[in-house]
Order: C-alpha cells, then structure tokens, then sequence
C-alpha cells in the first residue's frame, strides 16, 4: 500500500551533539567550507550519499554512530568552534556596521528583498537560473557585509523540475514533491505558537492563506510563503505550487501573494522578533511589483494619506531592478483581469482600481492598450531604477524611453548596477586553498588583495587546473552513465563511457537555459567544422554543455535534442558531452573544470550573464559574445571576444558569421595558447592570461562589490528620500504629492515662445562667451516650479548635441502675461560643429533626477541657431 503522506524521523541528537542542529539550519554551511568539513566528519560515506544535505544526513546517520561522536572529544571540540565562530560571524561589526552613520545620513535600518526565486543552495531548490542564483549572491554577500536584509519570496512544494532525457533526446521534467519538513526552513510561529499566516483578497469573497517559513541565510532571513495550508481550497493550495508554472491566472496569483503576502509577511516577521521595519524595498524584477500597492494600501489606511501622497510615500522607498533586455522577458496580464482582482467586492476603497490600471498602462508609442505591464508599473512605483551591466542599463533606457518623452535615452532614469557572484560560493576550495597557502590568508576575502595572486607559482597554478579539470572529467563520467542508464541503456553498452573526456585536453564549458537568444547550438552551425576541432591530432577540444529549456519551450527542447545527438555520436561522444539537470550541484563541478567559458548569446540580449564570472574567479578564461558584463570588463588580455555580426538582419547568416568567428579564435588563437608549452612544459602565456584574468576581473565580479554598490548608490539614498517624505506625519509626501498635481495639470500651457543668442557667434573662437536669452511662458506656473536649462555641446550632421551640458538660466524678468525671460552665459571651451537647445523642466528638491515626472518643454523649432565650425 502507497504511503498518503510521508515524513523524515530524525535520529536524535545527544545533548553534546544539539550544535549539529544549529549549523544544519543556517545555510552558511553551503559557502562556509569548514562547516561542511564538520558534516562530512559525522559519516563521509553517508554524507555523499544524501547529496552533501545536512539535514538529510541527520535524518540518516545511526544513532550507535552519533553516541560514538559525542564521546569523541576531537570531534565535540570542532563542533563546539564552529558553532562559535558562527554566532561571531552573525554578531560581530561588519563593513555595513563600520559605516553605518559615516556619512552624512545614517544608512537604512533594514531592507527587504523581494525575488520570485533564490538559488541558495541545491538542497533547497527554489531557482530556475539566473535570476534567482543573483538574487542568493546578493542575500549571501549581504550576510558577509552585514547589510541587514530580509529576503522575500514563495516556496514551491514542487520547485522548478528535474530534467533528464529519453533515448532520442527529448528533455523530459519531472517535479517531486518536497516536504519543507525535510528542507533547512523553519516555519514561523505567533507569539501564542500557533503558526505564521498572512492572508490577501481574492475575487469571489475567497481568500488566500499562507504560511510563512524562514531560512536563516547567514545572518539574514529569507522568508519564504507557501499557500499549501489547510486553510486553504483545492485551487488555492496549488498556487506556490512550481516555480514559473501553470497559465496566466496562476502567474498572477503567485505574484499577488509575492507582493502582497510578502509585504505582510515581512511585517509580522518584525512585530515578532523586533526587527526594524524596512526603510528600502527592493524588487527584483517585475514579478513582485504588487509590493508597491500594497504599501500604498498601507499608507492611505494606516495614516489616511490620499492616494497620490500615498503613492509618492511608497516611490520614495522602492528601488526596481529589471533584468530582462527584451519586451517579451514581462509579465503582461489583461486588463480586465488586473480590474477583477482589484476591483469589484476585492476593492479598496482607498486604493481605486482605476488608478492601479493607470501604473501598469502602457501609455507610450506602440504599448498595447489592453494590457498591464508588470515592469511598466514596477517603474512607475520605484523612484529609484536599475539595469545589472552597464551595457544592459543603455537597452532598459532604450526599450522603456517611451515613459519619458522628450528625454534622450541618456536621461532616462534607469542606471546601471553591474551583477556579481560570491565568491566563497564559487570558487573551487582547492583554489582558495592554493592562494592562501602561496599568497596569504587575505586572497580572495578583501577585494584589495588580488594582486597577489602575482605571488603564486606558474607550476602551482597549472597542477591546480589540472586537479580540477580531472575531478570534472571524473564527475561526468560518472553522471554520464546514470544520464544513460535513465535513458534505457544497459550497462554492457556503456564501457566505451570510461574513456569520456580527457584531463589534459583543452575543456571548454557552456551552460545556462536554453531560450533561443543563446544559441545553444551555434556551435553546431557547422558539425564538420566542429568535428574537426575536436579530434584535431595535435590540438584537441573538448566540450561540457548543459543547460534547461522551459517545460513549455518546444523549440528550446528541439535545440537541446539536436546537440544531443550530435554528442551522442561514437565519432565524438568522447569529446563532447551534454549533462542533464543543470543545477548549483553541477555548476559547482562544472565551472571550475573548465579552461574555457563559452558564451555566444545575441548581442545585446544577455542582460549580464554571471556564469563567466564564476568561471573567472576560477581562472577560467571567457571566450564570448561582447555583451553583457563581458561587453563591459573584458580588455584583450583577459580572455577572447567573440565578433558579433550586430546589423545582419538574416539570422541564419548571422549565426553562420559569428558561428565562424567562433570556430577561427578557438582554432588559431584559444587551442595554440593552451598547448603551446615552454622549457618546463607549461603553458606560460595561457598561465599569464590565467593570472591576468583572476587578478583583473577578481575584485570587479564580486557580489560583495555589488551589494555595496547597491547600499551606496540605491539603499541610502532610497532610505533619505523615504525618511524626509516621512518627517512631521508625512507632511512632505503630501506636499510632493499636491506639487506634482498642480505641475501635470499646468504643463500643457508650458512653452518656450523665443530664444536668442547674442555673442561673435558667426566669427566664434574658442574661449568667447556666448549669451543666450529666451522667453518662456509658464501659465499656471511659477518659476519656482520649473529649472529652465540651456542645452548645449559638440553636434553630429543632424545637429544631435553630442554629450550634452547644460546650465540652469536664471529669470531676468517677469511679466504679466505669465511669461519670463531667462538668461545666461556659456564660454565655448572646445572648437568643431557647436549647437544649443532650451528646454523646461519641472524642479522641486524631493525629486530623485529632472526626468522624474517625464515632463519636458522644448521649442517648436531651433531659434536663433547658426550653421558653421566654432573655431
């Protein structure tokens, strides 16, 4: 008879042995090396058999066994250290302590981290890729820094799936059910003890429940929520049901509860353990853009400010960061469906539907009325924005340009935070060790100190590689031949599967999901090719690849199967092979083996692509499309770019361009570097690009670089403009709120009427000043409303000003008529084709930048402008 419910009976633990309990459930374990050394030691042959889980482990260790540990006084020794330095590192003064009130304004108290997913460790699958392996670093390098976050997001009792392949290679996914009961979580409890739940709205009179679990991320919680409670009906229990699945409807469900749930969640979690409420909230990406609705529904009610005050309330304190770099990476959903999940009997009478439509209305050229935008509305409720590379930054600017009209796409206020990984995560222990034991301690914990690197012998850091390029080989072997078992093969036909895969050949990775835009298979644009690269006599390749197409993407399946069977060819099945189930687990063997981290994606979809980066910090060299953050880091030593065929609009033949272009580095410049071997037989030019790589790219990848960019940049002054707006019962958030109302609804009389310069303009010389006067009509308006700017700099042939100046005109006089004249001088500092502009603009100190509202006055046609050089 088939169990209706199962659950895991732990061994329990001696009283000398409780620490063991305290280490399983923080997830420090999962970057702390000398923490999983402890694990190991409780039973290394069970340890490796649960898939290195410490909760699993001590499900299933024998109790004769844990008696035997705690009369072991070796053993209870370490314990007891590592649970020390664990509550030190928890407590202790950390960089965001040491500059906590440095500056100016102390830095925010809290921040909450909203994510759809969070790859923290393999054990607890709750990422797809990416997206939700950034959104881990960032929580990681946070508890490294001590920034105090808390992460938000959803548990899904299925996850994402496992994939494996049939005998002709079609992905297949298969989603086992996990019971939190055996994950490293914890579910929180009310002060009575009965369990966490927060509950939101549903069409109907229905409501959705959920319960609230924590994960304890180093020092920082990630809560996580799971609507399959009791509580609960069929449907509703189904919503955290598996990450990205199910229709629209469901999608939507699950993004309410992120946002909504999340928001309410974070609340109770600080009524209960006194931690300060956020200052900052952070949605990463569209999917938790409710959040903003629902802290606007917590403004109007809680402190009964009107909606848009409550509006500016909210902006001030959200920061959004989007990762995708084309309009078919968001979430759109209809209408008419936004308007019954927030109108009708789930109405809020302080929150009107019409204007929750309004946030998500894609209102400029080309936008399709009958849908909500989640980015749009993501946006508009974030005062502060941010692309992950700075390449990434100018596409956001770019493809959401239409919400701010008249601003060019440098003004457009949507910077650029460049990703970074953690390193302690992702940087092979036998690496870390090689520096620390030749370079000192400090490698690789302070981003200063990468120079050392400059201090390790040539000899060292090739057997290094080698060691783990054979632990790679090994470790494919090994899932190569489950792979084919699962796959219907026996295992008489599987002998051929020992010689898989060499040591000393040249290894080159790829690995990420499978959407059309990585091509995937442009390294199979021409199969002869490819063969001969990798059975070359002298200068062989070999290829790891892996990689998840979505369950619903055909099309990524067929591309997955296509190389499939090509690696499944006896001519090159042991040169290259395809591994299944792309995870953290096979990242973690996969990267650092590798001499060659290949990326080819279609410039400039890849948003950053943080892959190579981990493969940087192990001294794996990046040959890739220049997109992304290599578009931004790489500089001609440190690895090789591949050529994009930007401008060819036949994909076909872009493919074969770049496809041959990739062929070409590998064949004359990747492959000779790496056999070319000097008196001693090692690589010396590779190994110079190998140190150059580490020691250039090391400091810049991290996620520690990153997240402090983020406090310094986005969180503080996130914090202030949310502090201000607050100040005297949100006084100010009333103030902005009536500001802007009065400047929208007077900007239609806004114009400049006149503009003329005066100055040796048709004779004019570097070093001449030129006066530029212009009346503007401003109507309703004051001048205290408006910053009145002159526009000026270098122009191209279409008199487009090229890295533009501009100067703030002062009023020189008023007139009745609700018109003013504005003047100022500019000197000419440069010689060649010189332009100017006037625009007007709204100005008012709360402001985060001049393109905020997306309001600008331009005249009707250049006045006053002379053609000729500026001499």
């Amino acid at each position: 008879m088939r169990a209706i419910r199962r659950f895991t009976v732990r061994a329990a633990l001696p009283t000398e042995l409780l620490p063991l309990g305290e280490l399983a459930t923080n997830l420090r374990w999962s970057w702390h090396a000398d923490t999983r050394a402890i694990f190991a030691a409780v039973d290394p042959t069970t340890w490796d058999a649960v898939g290195q889980d410490p909760m699993k482990l001590l499900g299933a260790v024998s109790t004769a066994r844990l008696t035997e540990l705690a009369a072991d006084s070796e053993f209870r020794s370490r314990l007891d250290a590592a649970v020390a330095d664990l509550r030190s590192y928890r407590t202790d003064e950390r960089w965001y302590q040491r500059n906590e009130n440095a500056g100016e304004h102390p830095l925010p108290r809290a921040i909450a981290y909203f994510s759809p997913e969070f790859g923290i460790t393999a054990v607890l699958p709750q990422y797809s890729g990416g997206l939700g392996i950034l959104a881990g670093d960032h929580l990681k390098a946070a508890s490294d820094l001590g920034v105090p976050i808390i992460g938000v997001g959803l548990l899904y009792r299925r996850g994402y799936f496992i994939q494996s392949l049939s005998r002709e290679g079609w992905q297949e996914e298969r989603y086992p059910v996990l019971d939190p009961h055996e994950l490293p979580i914890e579910a929180l409890r009310e002060a009575d003890g009965s369990l966490l739940r927060v509950r939101i709205g549903l069409p109907g009179g229905r409501t959705l429940s959920a319960q609230v679990w924590k994960a304890q991320v180093g020092r920082v919680p990630l809560l996580l929520l799971d609507s399959d409670v009791e509580e609960n009906g069929p449907f509703e229990r189904e919503i955290t049901d598996r990450l990205y699945g199910g229709g629209t409807e469901h999608r939507l469900h699950q993004e309410l509860l992120l946002g909504i749930g999340g928001v309410r969640a974070v609340r109770a979690y600080c009524r209960l353990t006194g931690t300060p409420d956020p200052e900052v909230f952070h949605t990463n990406e569209g999917h938790a853009g409710f959040l903003g609705i629902e802290r606007i529904r917590e403004y109007a009610e809680e402190d009964g400010l009107p909606f848009d005050a409550a509006l500016e309330a909210a902006r001030a304190g959200t920061v959004f960061t989007t990762h995708t770099p084309v309009p078919a990476g968001i979430d759109r959903f209809p209408r008419e469906l936004i308007a019954t999940y927030f109108g009708g009997d789930n109405a809020i009478a302080s929150v009107p539907v019409e204007r929750i439509l309004e946030l998500g209305a894609e209102t400029y050229s080309g936008g399709d009325p009958t849908v909500f935008n989640m980015a749009v509305m993501g946006l508009r409720l974030a005062q502060r924005a941010n692309g992950v590379s700075l390449l990434h930054g100018a596409v956001s600017r770019e493809m959401f340009g239409g919400l701010w009209p008249g601003f060019d796409p440098d003004e457009v206020p949507i910077t650029s935070i460049t990703n970074g990984v953690h390193a302690p995560t992702w940087t092979a222990p036998e690496a870390i060790e090689l520096a620390r034991r030749e370079a000192g301690p400090a490698f690789i914990a302070t981003a200063e100190d990468w120079g050392a690197l400059d201090d390790v012998s040539d000899r060292a850091l090739f057997d290094v590689g080698r060691l783990l390029r054979e632990r790679l080989v090994q470790s494919v072997r090994r899932r190569l031949r489950a792979q084919w078992l699962q796959r219907g093969a026996s295992e008489a036909e599987l002998g051929w599967v020992n010689t898989v895969l060499d040591p000393d050949v040249l290894t080159i990775g790829f690995a990420r999901r499978v959407p059309s835009y990585k091509r995937l298979t442009l390294m199979l644009t021409d199969p002869e090719r490819l063969k001969h690269l990798l059975l070359h006599p002298e200068r062989p390749i070999q290829l790891v690849i892996a990689g998840k197409a979505h369950p619903a993407d055909d099309g990524g399946k067929r591309l997955i199967q296509e190389l499939v069977r090509f690696a499944d060819d006896p001519a090159v099945r042991h040169r290259i092979v395809f591994l299944t189930d792309y995870d953290m687990g096979l990242a973690a063997e996969m990267i650092p083996g590798c001499d060659v981290w290949l990326n080819n994606p279609l410039r400039p979809l890849e948003a950053c692509g943080t892959s190579g980066m981990k493969a940087a910090l192990n001294g794996c060299l990046n040959l890739s499309v220049l997109d992304g953050w290599w578009d931004e880091w790489y500089d001609g030593a440190n690895g090789w770019a591949i050529p994009s065929a930007t401008g060819v609009e036949d994909p076909e033949r872009r493919d074969e361009l770049e496809s041959s272009a990739l062929y070409d580095l590998i064949e004359t410049s990747v492959a000779p570097r790496f056999y070319e071997r000097d008196e001693s037989g090692l690589p010396a030019r590779w190994l110079e690009m190998v140190r150059h790589t580490i020691g250039s790219l090391g400091p810049k990848v991290l996620a520690s670089r990153m997240v402090q960019d983020y406090v310094n940049q986005l969180y503080a002054p996130a914090a202030v403009s949310s502090r201000e707006l607050a100040d005297d019962k949100l006084a100010l958030a009333r103030e902005l709120a009536s500001w802007k109302s009065r400047v929208r609804a007077g900007w239609e009389a806004v114009r400049v009427d006149h503009v003329e310069v005066s100055g040796a303009v048709d004779v004019a010389s570097v070093g001449d000043e030129v006066s530029v006067s212009c009346l503007v009509s401003l109507g309703s308006l004051d001048p205290s409303d408006v910053d009145v700017q002159l526009v000026y700099g270098r122009v191209d042939e279409s008199d487009q000003i090229l890295g533009p100046q501009t100067l703030s005109l002062t009023v020189a006089e008023q007139f009745d008529s609700g018109r003013s004249r504005y003047e100022g001088t500019v000197a000419l500092r440069n010689s060649g084709p010189f332009g100017y502009s006037v625009r007007v603009l709204p100005a008012h100190r709360l402001l985060a930048g001049p393109a905020e509202l997306g309001l600008v006055a331009v005249p009707m046609a250049p006045a006053g402008m002379t053609d000729g050089p500026v001499r």
